[in-house]
């Protein structure tokens, strides 16, 4: 990505900050052990916070599920939730389903006992949380989808998220731009198969992979299925369904490790060498690119990622990761809070795009998503003020 991108993303982040400029005040959170972040004030209605009496302290006004808290990802967003939403001045709640969707289903219910006005949330199953949205609408709470695409329903307000399609672009653009030649193993990885978005990122991936591999340029690995549709690019639902059930990650480092291990157990010399790695997020690209990097037949691997994770910045640095997509959370919890600010306002709600996902097409307010490596990580990271450099070492 170049500097005049980079120009356009301040821009972005100067117009979600605009939204806010009508919010004040300021409020006091407290973390739980179950890992909730509640605020203890209300707003007014001339829009300044005020301290809940303890009769409504049990109202909220914004109720936010994520997946899980074992990820970096998801506390990172936690804690500029509870900034923003402290400087709005809402009363709000996060909760996190760890993987369960009974869990998930539980934590809406609270919050709707809480008497939330909007939910934003992330689902960990991204069809199965269908029923549990649409127990909030029929609640009357507004449903705001953050980041991953929630399918099959009509109960679905809004969205907030980034273009999941160009983040496998970039992935596979990124391994292109960087191989040389022909006949160079390409190993797949994949996220979760109950996660929509896993679908989406591949299909960016192989829109830009499957014309080399096809040209001999790439040869596949690790996936059965996918060498039978190497030549095929439009693939069906179904067919990434079965690419995806072989080389799923679960989003889970273990499984990602104990792939990795198995296939290259199974590979023969030819398969080694100098190879490609399309690795779904950071997570699962730094256990894999550990699992590569000891590997005596591999003499270099070019690895992906996604969600600029500290750790994985600083393998970027040390040259262990090659690139991560950076999705600037700062950006996307500005704007679900914009939206919520919104709703509870009885604003205009502000959209730029939309997605079907299969029962409606869904208002979206979509953003954009940039490309590290080692070269770019000083714009893209330090100078935009994502992490510190001194948080860093070897630069």
């Amino acid at each position: 990505m170049r500097k005049s991108n980079m120009k356009k993303i301040i821009t972005l982040i100067v117009v979600v900050a605009t939204l806010f400029i009508n919010v004040v005040g300021c409020a006091k959170s407290t973390d739980t052990d179950e890992g909730t972040t509640t605020a203890d004030v209300t707003t007014a209605e001339d829009g300044t916070a005020v301290v809940a009496d303890e009769a409504s302290s049990d109202t909220i006004q914004v109720g936010i599920v994520l997946p899980t808290k074992d990820e970096p990802r998801w506390i990172q967003d936690q804690t500029r939730f509870s900034t923003i939403l402290d400087e709005a001045g809402f009363t709000y709640q996060i909760l996190f389903s760890q993987g369960s969707s009974a869990t998930e289903k539980t934590n809406v219910e609270t919050l709707i006992t809480k008497g939330i006005t909007v939910l934003i949330i992330c689902p960990q199953d991204t069809s199965a949380v269908a029923s549990t949205v649409q127990l909030a609408k029929d609640a009357g709470v507004t449903v705001i989808g953050y980041d991953r695409l929630i399918t099959g329903t009509d109960a679905l307000d809004y969205n907030v998220g980034f273009n999941s399609e160009s983040v496998g672009v970039a992935q596979g653009q990124y391994l292109i731009d960087n191989a040389t030649g022909t006949g160079n193993p390409l190993y797949l990885y994949a996220g979760a198969l109950s996660d929509e978005n896993a679908f989406v990122f591949f299909k960016g991936a192989w829109s830009v992979l499957q014309p080399k591999i096809a040209d001999g340029t790439f040869v596949i690995k690790n996936s059965e299925e996918a060498i039978k549709v190497q030549d095929t690019l439009d693939l069906t639902r179904e067919e990434m369904a079965s690419i995806l059930g072989q080389i799923t990650t679960d989003w889970d480092f273990n499984v990602a490790k104990s792939k990795a291990e198995a296939h290259l157990t199974t590979a023969s010399a030819e398969d080694k060498g100098d190879v490609y790695v399309l690795a779904p997020n950071d997570g699962t690209a730094r256990v894999i690119a550990d699992v590569f990097a000891i590997d005596q037949d591999i003499t270099s691997y070019v690895i992906t990622g996604q969600d600029a994770e500290k750790a994985s910045i600083q393998y970027i640095i040390d040259g262990i990761q090659s690139m991560t997509v950076l999705k600037d959370t700062r950006m996307l919890t500005d704007a679900a809070v914009t939206m919520a600010k919104q709703i509870i306002n009885g604003e205009e709600v502000v959209v730029n795009s939309e997605y079907d996902n299969g029962a409606k097409l869904v208002p979206m307010y979509q953003l954009p998503v940039l490309s590290v490596t080692k070269d770019s990580v000083k714009e893209y990271i330090f100078d935009s003020g994502y992490y510190e450099a001194s948080e860093f070492t070897g630069l």
